[in-house]
């Protein structure tokens, strides 16, 4: 086959990535390269042979290891120099293997089937398996690597944030906590997903009109046919399988896709010279800024970022594939040839928000400071909502009302949120009984430490990552059993 240089390709995912991401990249090409289609749709055709002899009781374990090996070494640039002859690709790979099988069998070479039988199988094939060895690996490695930091950061003080802007404290366990929880139902139903996908022998309008002149069961033939695929049969057909298979993948993936970019979006604005909560790892020789020798840029996040706004948007052709004329047109012919592109774009932004995580540090002085300083113009004006509720508990109707010109008092003055409630006796009074009845450790103290009213934010977040950490490990061994 003609090699070309990776610098004269078209595509950055085969250049820029295939370099930079080379053992992810290597790892989706034996999945989704155009060499990978080849071999699919050729251990289709195979598998068809091998559903034919089982039906006549003639398949052998040899034969069947010696028709596997076929379609594990055919050339994919004899299939494309035949294709230029034949213009249709299906036929020029049956009239490949019907010259590599041996010749008692080659007359089973695509019998009964239809091209969409043969193509919509192996792409289900082809994309069940690399969710399976390429998209989970890395979703379940990044989701470990939060769990770890969720776990780690569980009870660091960190200021919350609504509208952006400070609103009360929470810890930075949680809020990674969050992720692990949004990412980890996403990674078991995209695994989900991949193990419903379907395929199909049933001819070319789906009614099995061919196989039924073939076998008094062609239902039967379809389930052996796929049986030998790891595949369920489409519950109904046309010449295609039923697209919302691949499409409810597809959309779950995009689900995932859109929480890592969220993920990136916090991380990056966390980095930010006037927050400075977070850093990335930044090496010795690496360069933020080709004029500002100080800059560390967040460029890792940011290129998740972009890879999410240049491959999200494709869902809206996953939905345009669902749509074919009466039992089939070739308006997806194109189209769907670039699911391939999107699951490698998104495996690439998987494994970058993996090494962003795998070198990310909190930075706890920076949100000692922040929590400390935090409510705007009124220090520690964070506490003005339990302030509020314990007056209110108390018996107070307009305890909103009071505590509300409490930060403004601390505003005009210059003071702590802290100092301007103990200005007011008797909401200080009410307030600190409430707490004494809540078993509250130091009641009096208690709104001159802000991190103090963090809710169940550190229990939560160890609860998430204990439980999805263990999802990952129980996965991952079920993974390396299969294998």
């Amino acid at each position: 086959m003609e090699t070309r240089n990776i610098f004269l390709n078209i595509s950055p995912l085969d250049h820029r990535y295939s370099l930079s991401e080379s053992a992810v990249f290597d790892r989706l090409s034996s999945f989704i390269s155009e060499q990978a289609a080849v071999v699919s749709c050729a251990r289709a055709e195979i598998a068809l042979v091998k559903a034919h002899l089982s039906v006549r009781g003639e398949l052998t374990a040899a034969l069947a290891a010696k028709l596997d090996s076929v379609a594990e070494t055919i050339d994919p640039s004899l299939v494309y120099a035949e294709e230029e002859k034949t213009k249709h690709n299906i036929r020029a790979l049956v009239n490949v293997l019907k010259e590599m099988v041996p010749p008692d069998v080659a007359p089973l070479v695509h019998l009964g089937a239809t091209s969409v039988d043969i193509l919509d199988t192996a792409l289900s094939v082809r994309v069940r398996d690399c969710v399976a060895g390429a998209i989970l690996p890395e979703l379940r490695e990044l989701e470990s690597k939060l769990c770890a930091i969720a776990s780690r950061e569980a009870e660091t003080p960190e200021v919350g944030r609504t509208h952006g802007q400070h609103a009360v404290p929470i810890t930075f366990g949680f809020a990674m906590a969050e992720y692990v929880s949004r990412l980890g139902k996403s990674i078991a139903e995209i695994e989900r997903r991949s193990d419903g996908l379907a395929g199909k022998l049933a001819g070319a309008v789906g009614a099995y009109n061919a196989t039924s002149m073939i076998v008094k069961d062609p239902e039967d033939l379809e389930r052996r046919y796929l049986g030998y695929l790891g595949l369920i049969p489409s519950e109904h057909s046309t010449q295609l399988v039923e697209p919302e298979y691949l499409l409810r993948l597809l959309l779950e993936c995009n689900v995932a896709f859109g929480v890592i970019a969220n993920l990136a979006d916090d991380l990056r604005n966390l980095q930010r010279s006037e927050v400075g909560e977070v850093f990335e790892y930044f090496s010795s020789t690496q360069v933020g800024s080709s004029t500002m020798p100080q800059k560390r840029n967040p460029w890792n996040s940011e290129h998740v970022k972009s890879l999410w706004k240049a491959f999200s948007p494709r869902v809206v052709t996953f939905f345009m594939d669902q749509i074919s004329e009466h039992q089939r047109d070739l308006t997806n012919s194109a189209s769907q040839r670039f699911v391939a592109d999107y699951l490698a774009g998104f495996t690439l932004a998987v494994a970058r928000m993996k090494s962003v995580v795998s070198g990310l540090q909190a930075d706890r002085e920076g949100m000692a400071k922040n929590l400390a300083g935090s409510g705007g113009k009124v220090r520690g004006g964070v506490l003005a909502e339990p302030a509020y509720i314990l007056l209110a508990e108390s018996g107070v109707s307009d305890g909103h009302e009071v505590i509300r010109k409490i930060t403004l008092d601390a505003e005009t003055n210059g003071i702590t949120f802290f100092e301007a409630l103990k200005k007011n006796a008797d909401a200080f009074a009410r307030i600190t009984a409430q707490l004494e009845k809540l078993g509250i450790e130091d009641p009096s103290g208690f709104f001159a430490n802000p991190e103090r009213y963090r809710g169940l934010a550190a229990e939560k977040a160890k609860r998430l990552a204990a439980k999805y950490a263990d999802l990952m490990r129980s996965a991952g061994n079920s993974a390396q059993s299969a294998e």
